[in-house]
Parts: structure tokens; sequence; C-alpha cells
């Protein structure tokens, strides 16, 4: 090889390194929902992040005050740019030059805004048509981030649920449905050339609740409990989480992306709920969330994936008394409304509670967005089991 091949070998090498973004730099984010009216101010917020060193943060739209906020503190922020908006930003790429223009040039740099999710839970729906332009919204509104020179610095992406896969057990089992497919490969194609990863919602709260008489509560919350073998892979799985995870490698791999990472982009567990909802209770809430943390804090792999630290945003930050649906929809928060913690997993609250003292008094600002979706509703029968 001679000295300008080896030079130009390497030049490519580093543009493909330098190429992808990565839009968050830790394994412990949270989800910042606000459909709410009685939840502390952004401002109130940063102090309660900062506190706590939580450094990545989501929000699901692209709220002004919650930028000009968070401008300063470090924190890096994936902005949401909704499922109401797709349909206008896949007509052309002036259509997302202008979003951009409104809701993310003007707070840059001061406000760490790293990413933008295009749309929620949009594959694995009943809307057709939000399924075509999801692919063309995302496409327009990574080219106007190119012709900004941001595309380096500011990653696109698009969360999915559980809803997205036809089997998820075990783990080495799962693949993605097959109406879902024909949207899903050109977008993860996509998302491969501009070096993005698969964000997935993965909740085993909600696997728990829809069939508590298959699934070893023990195993849903990391507490120790015979786990699953999967026999294809010969791994060992103690936690659903894990199997979640993996599941989503699998997934990703027999459709052709088997060097593209998975971010859990939600999960939680809520401390409340309606009679029907087993398991939503302040003590298997505080379980989940105190073992997650001990888990993502750990920096550690998968059984499927050991070298690749797992990375995941909590849902939620606040418990959102407008949350429409079920009781559990409005109490999966680690954080009270007052800013007092939920229950004790290590954090520090606005306000004192029971278990926490305070690190000052905070101003209430009131939200009322429209309804965000809520998570899917998925026929968890038969995955993830783990029988009692």
């Amino acid at each position: 090889m001679t000295f300008s091949s080896f030079f130009l070998w390497l030049l490519l090498i580093f543009s493909v390194i330098s190429f992808h973004v990565n839009a968050f730099s830790g394994t412990y984010g949270i989800n910042y929902g606000r459909i709410a009216d009685n939840i502390p101010s952004p401002e109130s917020v940063v102090t309660l992040l900062k506190a706590a060193k939580i450094k990545n943060i989501r929000i699901y739209d692209a709220n002004q005050a919650v930028l000009k906020a968070f401008s300063g503190s470090g924190i890096e922020i994936i902005v949401g740019l909704g499922n109401e908006n797709l349909k206008d930003i896949s007509v052309g790429e002036d259509r997302a030059m202008n979003w951009i223009k409104a809701n993310v040039d003007p707070y840059l740099p001061g406000t760490k805004i790293r990413g933008i999710a295009v749309g929620n839970e949009i594959l694995g729906g009943t809307d057709l048509e939000l399924s075509e332009v999801l692919l063309p919204a995302a496409k327009n509104v990574y080219s106007a981030l190119e012709r900004l020179g941001l595309a380096k610095l500011i990653e696109v992406s698009s969360p999915h649920s559980e809803a997205v896969f036809a089997n998820s057990f075990p783990p080495s089992a799962c693949v993605f449905r097959e109406d879902v497919s024909q949207f899903m490969k050109p977008l993860l194609q996509f998302f491969s050339q501009i070096g993005s990863p698969f964000y997935i919602n993965a909740y085993p709260f909600l696997a728990y609740k829809n069939d508590p008489e298959h699934i070893d509560l023990n195993y849903a919350t990391f507490k120790s409990n015979r786990g699953i073998h999967d026999a294809k892979t010969n791994l060992h799985y103690d936690n659903m989480f894990d199997a979640m995870v993996d599941a989503a490698y699998a997934a990703l791999e027999k459709a052709g992306f088997p060097k593209m990472d998975v971010i859990v982009s939600e999960t939680g567990w809520a401390s409340r709920g309606d009679e029907n909802e087993a398991g939503a209770d302040v003590k298997n809430a505080k379980t989940y969330n105190k073992n997650l943390r001990k888990r993502l804090l750990k920096k550690k792999g998968t059984p499927y994936r050991p070298k690749k630290p797992v990375k995941a945003y909590i849902f939620a930050l606040f418990n959102e008394n407008l949350k429409p649906g079920p009781t559990s929809e409005r109490n999966f928060g680690l954080f009270k409304a007052d800013g007092s913690i939920a229950y004790e997993i290590g954090f520090t609250g606005l306000v004192p509670s029971a278990a926490s003292p305070s690190l000052h008094s905070f101003k209430v600002c009131a939200y009322n967005y429209a309804v965000l979706p809520r998570r899917k509703f998925v026929n968890y029968k038969n995955i993830f089991l783990v029988y009692n």
C-alpha cells in the first residue's frame, strides 16, 4: 500500500468514525414530560436534574421556555418533533428548515440540543398515513440540518414501541412484524447511513400488567429469580429489561442491521394504578427504578451485547396530572408534582418528603399541551414469559 492510498484509507476511516453523533453521552437519562398544570418550572427542573447528576433528557416537543431555561446547564437534550407535524414536514425540506430555524437553531449553542426525535411510536400503530410519511419527514429534517451545518452535532431518530415486533420470546427469536417491515427497513437503512441508533420504548411493567399470572414479578423488577434460558444463543437472562434490549438487537440483525446500536428511549414503572393494573404500586416502582438505576450506572452490556453499555431514558421525571387514560399513566414520575420524591431511590427532591430533604423551594409551572401519544397497548401474552 502506497503512502497516498494509506492516507486516503485513514481519512475514510476517520470520516466514518467522526460522522456518528453521540446524542446520549451517559447511560442514565430521563424523559421530561409536561402534561400537567402543577409541576415545577423549567428553571427549578434544571436545579433538580443537576442535583441528581442527570445530564441527558428527552422532551416531547421543542418548548421555548424549557430550551431557554436549560441554556448553560450542560444538560444534553433530545427534542421532539410531534406526530401532528410529520405530514407537513414530509412535504419538503423547506418545511423542516422552517421548523428547525424556529425551534432548534435559536437556542444553540447555549442549550445542548443533541437530537431530534421525529415522531413517537409511529410504526406498529393504526395510522398508515403517518407510517408512510415518517421516513420522508426524517430525511427532510436531516437534510435541513446538513444545510445548516448541524448534521454532525444533532442526531435524527424516531422511537418505537414494542408493537413493532411480531414475537419477542426468547430474545433471539425476535422479528419485526411483516406489516411493519415495509416501513421499518427503509427507515433503518437511512438511520444506518447517518449513524443513528434504534430507539425502543421498553416496559417490563406493561408486560407484567397484561399477564401477571405468567410473568415473574421478580424477573420484571431485577430481583432474584431463576430467569430464562435462550437455547439458540445459550444465554441466560435474569431480568426482562435486558431481554427486551437483546430482542431488539436480534430483530435488527434479522433485518440486516447487526451493527446498529439500541437505546431505550422510555422505560419505567407506575407507582399507582387502577384495580385491573397489576403491579402498579409504590413498592414495585421503587424496586424497578432503584435496581434499574444501579444496573445502568454500572455501564454494562447485555448478555448478547456484553461490550455495549446499555443506555436508557427513564419515564418519567414527574407525575403528570393531565394525562388521559388509566391511572398508571399519571403516576410514572420519580418525583411528585410538588417536587418531592415519589419514593426513595437516591435522589433529593425540591421540597421535603417523608424520605428525603429538599433542595429549595420552587415555582409551579402550569402546562396544558395537546395530548401526546400514550404508550401503545401490546399483547404481551407469550412474550418475555417467565412462569412463576
